[in-house]
């Protein structure tokens, strides 16, 4: 039995598909060859039939399942239907998508099942079986009947082997990353936050019998601490390792035997997830210890009344101020990540968030642009409002250079200007060395009428650009876009090795 993985990450960052390695493991143990490819143009596979073509009739597959998120869903439809034309050997999509919104993934006939919910031990089973019928996670047609099985119990991580990490060619990702390493220790997350997909995956087991809090699972710190041992004796070139946990900082026990034992290991730093309730000085202190460089806080929004009403983040504005102050205290390096043009939000909204930001002064800040992925909360109270253009949401593949989000004229211009500008305007109103230099060009664009805007975006630009070379020449403390285009950093940031 041979099966082929296709991972679409068109014109998006570099991802490493956990969900892929897992799979593709625990096929390996039970004797199935796996193959992948990795259809990502920062990784040297742009999208290409027909390189895609003579790669699939190469391989030779039994099986061919696509991991598919819901900004990819085109590009896994469009490669899908023309390998139909040439290949008729069966097409699963698994991942978050057919997962959220399976009835609609099967309309499309050239998907012949879906895997929903978490696929290691469903998929060996339809592959064993070489059907989908009764077989838990799985949805297929049945005639003209579409069906979707029960899900069976949330998967035990201690009985799964090692992620497949040479599937994905990893030293040419861990070098395309400049030595940045993905990990994921556990699954699940206690929170229920209307634009995640969690509270959905929950209700989807909850339906099937499983009970809510036995979603949360985590690695042993042994096997936590094996793998890391594993990927510096195999892989070159690693320079920092990231946790992609939700939550890192959940447990305070396991935090802190995994911080003796990570110092003992290696001397490499570490990134990591946290939330605000979720984090102190004794947090603050473990980490530190252990070599983390950068902690990173999931905030969304300044507005203390859209976080609580419309995202169900439950936190304070006074909690957000006090995790960072114990952050810098122990100093760590803190990272910030918001978004605007969300459901409800205003235009004081978004300076609500641009304030906060200017309050806080995290190391560095990472914005995006809201999507309101089918099937969760979010997307049901845009849809209620009207504010989502279903054309244009079709065609974004990202959610960081547009929005299909429709919040009055007056909302939508300032998301225009804040997205583009998002550094000068904290560098506005935080109370830094440069914020003067700053605050009479922010006045000005603030006050930019929406014909005068489009006309004037480059010119401002540009002298947003000069005002930062500035800045940098005389030393004074600002924020500026670097590593990527939707990323803030101070000045004062001086590791340039490490990017992410």
């Amino acid at each position: 039995m041979r099966v082929l993985f296709i991972y679409p990450n068109i014109n998006a960052q570099i991802g490493f598909n956990y969900g892929i390695a897992y799979i593709s493991a625990f096929l390996k143990q039970h004797g199935i060859e796996t193959h992948l490819l990795n259809i990502n143009e920062q990784v040297g596979y742009p999208l290409d039939l027909a390189r895609i073509k003579k790669d699939v009739m190469r391989i030779n597959p039994d099986v061919i399942g696509f991991s598919v998120v819901t900004n990819q869903h085109k590009y896994a439809i469009e490669i899908a239907r023309d390998i139909k034309t040439y290949f008729p050997r069966p097409i699963v999509f698994g991942g978050i998508h057919p997962t959220m919104t399976p009835i609609d993934v099967m309309q499309d006939r050239v998907v012949d099942c879906v895997c929903i919910g978490e696929g290691e031990e469903a998929f060996l089973e339809y592959l064993t079986k070489e059907s989908p019928k009764g077989v838990l996670n799985m949805g297929y047609r049945d005639g003209g009947k579409i069906v979707l099985e029960p899900l069976r119990p949330y998967t035990d991580l201690g009985s799964l082997p090692l992620k497949d990490y040479d599937i994905f060619d990893f030293q040419t990702m861990i070098d395309a990353k400049d030595g940045w390493v993905g990990l994921l220790c556990g699954r699940g997350c206690p929170f229920r936050c209307t634009y995640c997909l969690n509270h959905k995956i929950i209700k989807l087991y909850k339906n099937s019998g499983h009970l809510p809090k036995e979603y949360i699972r985590r690695e042993s710190v042994d096997r936590v601490i094996g793998e890391i041992d594993y990927l510096l004796s195999r892989y070159q070139r690693i320079k920092m390792f990231i946790f992609d946990d939700d939550i890192f900082t959940l447990d305070k026990a396991w935090l802190r035997e995994f911080s003796a034992q990570y110092r003992g290991l290696t001397n490499i730093g570490f990134v990591c997830n946290a939330h605000v309730r979720f984090f102190d000085e004794e947090v603050a202190r473990d980490l530190k210890e252990a070599g983390c460089r950068i902690v990173k806080f999931g905030l969304e929004s300044g507005s203390d009344n859209l976080r609580r009403d419309v995202l169900h983040r439950f936190m304070t504005n006074r909690e957000i101020e006090n995790a960072f102050a114990a952050a810098h205290k122990y100093g760590l390096h803190t990272s910030a990540f918001v978004m605007i043009g969300l459901p409800c939000e205003t235009k004081d909204d978004i300076m609500a968030t641009v304030n906060l930001l200017s309050r806080i002064k995290p190391g560095r800040f990472r914005w995006s642009l809201f999507f309101p992925y089918v099937g969760t909360e979010a997307y049901e109270i845009a849809k209620a409002q009207g504010s989502i253009d279903f054309e244009k949401m079709k065609r974004l593949d990202n959610f960081t250079d547009e929005t299909c989000m429709d919040l009055g004229e007056e909302a939508n211009l300032l998301v225009d200007k804040v997205q583009r500008h998002f550094c000068t305007f904290v560098n506005r109103y935080a109370d830094l060395e440069a914020d003067a230099q700053y605050r009479e060009l922010v006045d000005r664009i603030e006050a930019t009428e929406r014909a005068s805007w489009e006309e004037e975006k480059k010119s401002f630009a540009a002298e947003i650009a000069q005002m930062d070379r500035h800045a940098a020449e005389q030393g004074r403390l600002h924020y500026t876009v670097k590593f990527n285009r939707f990323m803030g950093v101070r000045s004062d940031w001086e590791d340039d090795s490490l990017s992410a």
